[in-house]
């Protein structure tokens, strides 16, 4: 026979101390108590069956059924977990004594004392000694590690019971035989952590067996405990047995410590996906938002591309005016809305970082950078629109006066030619008298010199109408006409005229007289009648000015014309005083005149009559002039009242911008101190609006009064509109860097005074106040706060003056590892743009310095809650985990795979990884 006890006690010696002296806790005596030897076998039987079914066999009798060491070692592994070695299968003594000898010798392996049992006597079916040793298994395993307040096994396993029964009446656990033999403490253990199953109010002191077995019943159904004993067996007992009380008491302890272990493991799963189900809220959020926003700004660009031509003003002018409804109506929520995308996005990034999740990358075309691409195409585009729109404005200007001043011309010439093909085509110089044919070819000579004069008329006309065809002019079709008619009638006068001249050079050998007086007043009425048309002409010509000095030299050229009139006066009285010599030749020598001049049509009267018309035309002229002096001198106001304005604003919103850089690096005080501040600084901003608003009324003024220049400042509406939207962004960036600094203050436990060091060591480096570190920068910041980049860990020694540091670093040869820097570098700038902001540099920091959770910790969770395996089913979860984050993991987890799958297993492992970026959901 083995002696285990003394091959235990020798590898004690110097070795660590056996849990428990087994000999103190049996008595060898006690066995010889039928009624406790009876409830023992009992009691283990169940208790070794609750163990052996895990794979699939049972005992019946406990000294038969483990004789052959084959069961025994089998209910070793179930309850250690571990493998012992290979059992022999032969049915000799001596197999089934080895086989009992591994199983002793695993049982010495884990720190058990067994006094004076052997092998030979478990072969042979001692009945004392199996049960002796099934009670040191059930010690060493089941109540060992058992442990209340640093207490040995039995007396942590009583102190619990008698914690968990303090608050139930005729319940007083002093011990494990007579404190259980009414049945109320083992009903009260399961009524205290499953009070749905017990109507402890229903129970009676005085019905120990009906309270018994209710809570051997209600163990077995609902907690999965064999019933080990009969209410029998412990009622008809003085005193039940100790070790059978402490094995069923102690299957109780497991089933409700487990369930406690899975509460706290689902707790910590709920915790971890609550945090996974709200960043997920904020990413459908965001991209919701972007999408909203690119279809609006994709559905706006075609619109403020469009270069559809409108063919008049007012047409023109009422897609200024839809513009303008976009510019104040459209465009301001559409600016906001992009603002608050920006914030969205850098406070989602940053509990991302602090729950120690992966970067949110938007769907693809969704990045903050490509709106702001598309935003600034959209800006391009609505600067080229409004250019356009005041492009078109002018050039519909310039079109009518143009397509005025042709059908003016147009008239006056068509007036003039009206008559003139019938006197070129009639024959009365055939039955003239010499002097009537001498007439008749002196008039025609005037006549050319007036064709010749209309010449210059007609060629303008040609060029007006050219110009209205390159400038597109809508009706350019009648114009055309108009102008070919015009053109096709002058070479027919011309062709006319031609033929006319040589008919009368033909006859002029037969003639001979003319009158010369006649002649010279034809000669002189004709060009002096044509530049008192002319004259008229440019009297009532329309004109368009932009400034005082367009208008000014209208007024210059009117008055040298004015100063004209004395001359011209005196020619026409010369005229006049060739008409009165004729008179007076004829009256002297009684010729008879005939009714008018037969080489002209230009009478004295239609002279006076169109002299007196030019010269009531004078004063009109003035007055029109006048009056356009007087809109420009107001135009020049309304340029003064912008300007004003603009510099006053162009200045403010330029120093804004100045103090707010410097704000954000001067602050002090707490950060809800800041923010405080910054909101309170974001107010006065915008009570500044007013004055922007003031600013658009006098532009409005501007665009409707056609002005398109302004000599008094530089700047434009456009330019102080985006720099009005900058100022504001930019004020709202620093109030959510300032938020999300808060934000990983509280999340990390960072002190305030940590805060300050960080950003008085930032701002130390940031030597252009960019508010970002360049590499190098951010290189010696590191150093600055301690920071050992060599040895690839945080080591924060406090602060140090430089000179002092410079020294460390001399004497100890320390430096920066590239290779750790770069990683550094990777965490704080993974875009690789070579700037480190300060909202990434203190989440470095604040990583380096706090513990957040793991992917292993979630791991360790689920596998508490899938009772060890390596898998998880979707009952287990739903039966631990609230409805919808159990339902969020079944929807996300992938099936289990592995060798032990069972039908419906998920992969737990890999969708815990998934949630700390370690792979793909």
């Amino acid at each position: 026979m083995v002696d285990y006890h003394a091959a235990n006690n020798q590898s004690s010696i110097g070795g660590p101390p056996t849990y428990m002296e087994q000999e103190n806790d049996w008595d060898r005596d006690m066995l010889l108590d039928p009624a406790w030897e009876k409830q023992q076998r009992k009691t283990f039987t169940a208790w070794c069956n609750s163990h052996l079914r895990k794979s699939g066999t049972q005992i019946e009798n406990i000294e038969e059924d483990f004789r052959d060491g084959l069961k025994l070692m089998l209910l070793l592994e179930v309850i250690a977990g571990e493998r012992l070695p290979k059992p022999e299968r032969g049915k000799m003594r001596v197999h089934k004594i080895n086989n009992v000898n591994k199983a002793l010798d695993f049982i010495a392996s884990k720190g058990v004392k067994l006094v004076s049992i052997g092998a030979e006597e478990i072969v042979d079916g001692n009945a004392k000694m199996t049960l002796g040793m099934i009670w040191t298994i059930i010690l060493r395993f089941a109540i060992q590690d058992i442990s209340v307040e640093q207490t040995s096994a039995k007396e942590g396993l009583l102190l619990w019971c008698q914690r968990k029964t303090a608050p139930y009446k005729n319940v007083n656990v002093q011990n494990f035989h007579i404190s259980w033999k009414d049945g109320l403490a083992f009903n009260a253990l399961i009524h205290r952590h499953r009070p749905d199953l017990i109507d402890y109010d229903s129970l009676r002191k005085d019905d120990p067996v009906t309270n018994l077995n209710n809570a051997f019943e209600v163990a077995e159904k609902h907690l999965d405990i064999p019933k080990m004993l009969d209410a029998e067996d412990i009622v008809n007992t003085a005193r039940p047995d100790e070790k059978a009380i402490m094995t069923y008491v102690s299957s109780f302890y497991h089933a409700f410590s487990g369930a406690q272990k899975a509460e706290t493991a689902a707790n910590r799963i709920c915790k971890v996906l609550a945090v996974n189900q709200e960043n997920e809220q904020m990413m459908e959020d965001y991209e919701k938002l972007a999408s909203e926003l690119l279809e609006w700004i994709r559905r706006t660009i075609p619109w403020l591309e469009n270069r559809t031509q409108e063919k008049t003003m007012n047409d023109m002018q009422a897609k200024q005016e839809d513009f303008r409804d976009y510019r104040r109506v459209h465009k301001p929520p559409k600016v906001q809305e992009k603002c608050q995308l920006e914030i969205s996005f850098n406070t989602l990034q940053t509990k991302l970082r602090l729950n120690n999740r992966p970067a949110f990358m938007p769907s693809e075309g969704r990045m903050v950078s490509d709106i702001n691409g598309a935003w600034h195409t959209l800006e391009g585009a609505e600067k080229g629109y409004e250019e356009w729109i005041l492009s078109e404005i002018r050039r519909l200007e310039r079109l009518e006066h143009l397509a005025e001043k042709f059908h003016q011309k147009a008239a006056i010439h068509e007036s003039w030619t009206d008559g003139k093909e019938a006197m070129l085509t009639q024959k009365d110089y055939e039955t003239s008298t010499l002097s009537e044919v001498k007439a008749l070819l002196r008039k025609h000579e005037a006549f050319e010199s007036d064709l010749a004069a209309h010449q210059d008329r007609v060629e303008q006309i040609a060029a007006i109408a050219q110009e209205l065809n390159e400038l597109d002019y809508y009706d350019s079709v009648n114009v055309n006409a108009r102008c070919q008619k015009i053109c096709d009638q002058w070479d027919t006068l011309g062709a006319l005229t031609q033929n006319r001249k040589e008919s009368l050079e033909r006859t002029e050998k037969q003639l001979e007289s003319i009158d010369e007086l006649y002649l010279e007043y034809a000669k002189r009425a004709a060009p002096f009648n044509n530049w008192m048309e002319g004259a008229m002409e440019d009297l009532q010509d329309m004109f368009i000015v932009h400034n005082i000095e367009e208008i000014q030299g209208l007024i210059t050229a009117h008055e040298q014309f004015k100063s004209t009139l004395p001359e011209a006066n005196k020619e026409r009285e010369a005229i006049q005083a060739i008409q009165s010599e004729v008179q007076k030749i004829a009256q002297s020598n009684g010729i008879k005149l005939g009714s008018a001049n037969p080489y002209t049509t230009i009478t004295p009267e239609s002279i006076d009559n169109k002299w007196a018309k030019a010269m009531d035309m004078v004063p009109q002229r003035d007055k029109a002039l006048q009056e356009e002096l007087n809109k420009q001198n107001n135009n020049d106001s309304l340029r003064a009242k912008f300007a004003t304005q603009a510099n006053t604003v162009g200045a403010y919103i330029q120093a804004k911008m100045e103090e707010i850089g410097r704000i954000s690096i001067e602050m002090n005080g707490t950060l809800e101190d800041q923010l405080t501040s910054l909101k309170e600084y974001q107010e006065s901003i915008m009570s500044y609006m007013p004055e922007i608003n003031t600013l658009e009324g006098y532009h409005q003024l501007i665009q409707e009064a056609l002005i398109f220049d302004n000599q008094y400042t530089s700047y434009t509406m456009e330019h102080l509109r985006v720099g009005w939207e900058q100022l504001l962004t930019t004020i709202a960036r620093t109030i959510n860097e300032v938020e999300n600094q808060i934000l990983t203050r509280d999340a990390k436990g960072i002190s305030q005074e940590q805060l300050f060091e960080y950003r008085a060591s930032f701002n130390h480096f940031d030597k252009d106040h960019s508010g970002a570190l360049q590499a190098e920068e951010f290189k010696a910041c590191l150093i600055s706060l301690g920071y050992d980049v060599e040895n690839d860990k945080q080591k924060r020694s406090g602060q140090m003056v430089s000179d002092d540091f410079r020294a460390l670093l001399i004497a100890t040869g320390n430096s920066l590892g590239d290779s750790e820097f770069a990683r550094i570098m990777g965490i704080v700038d993974p875009n690789g743009s070579g700037a480190v902001t300060f909202q990434a540099f203190i989440d470095f920091m604040s990583r380096e310095t706090t513990d957040t959770d793991t992917a292993d910790q979630v791991i360790a969770s689920f596998k508490i809650l899938a009772a060890d395996k390596t898998f998880i089913t979707a009952d287990e979860l739903r039966r631990e985990l609230p409805p919808d984050q159990a339902e969020y993991c079944i929807a996300r987890m992938a099936p289990y795979t592995g060798p032990d799958a069972v039908p419906g297993a998920l992969d737990y492992m890999s969708f815990s990884t998934a949630l700390y970026g370690e792979s793909d959901l």
